[in-house]
């Protein structure tokens, strides 16, 4: 039987959730700052090269940070909830036996 997760109580859900969209929105401020400078830095050392590379430039740190960012955060989220523990492993059994044929 598989144990609850603390994510099955709708109070707590919805304050772990809204900790994973403030974290998420906090991710995304920084994500325009870093962005901002890094296009500011190209701008300094190259001028206007192609106004393609910028858009992609941007669009290429913007889509990779909040991915990191949207899958640590889920993460956490769900160590932090203790929804890792409530699962049932069906190879707990295996895992015994084999430690009985490593170690006799």
């Amino acid at each position: 039987m598989t144990r609850p997760s603390r994510l099955d109580n709708p109070e707590y859900a919805a304050f772990a959730w809204a900790r994973y969209r403030r974290l998420m929105a906090w991710m995304f401020v920084f994500t325009l700052v870093i962005t901002g400078a890094a296009l500011g830095l190209f701008w300094f050392q190259y001028g206007l090269v192609s106004i393609h590379l910028y858009i992609a430039t941007a669009a290429g740190i913007i889509f990779s940070v909040m991915l990191m960012s949207a899958l640590m955060g889920l993460v956490f989220l769900s160590s932090g909830t203790g929804h890792d523990e409530a699962i049932e492993d069906p190879f707990a059994d295996l895992a015994g036996d084999a430690d009985d044929e490593r170690h006799p």
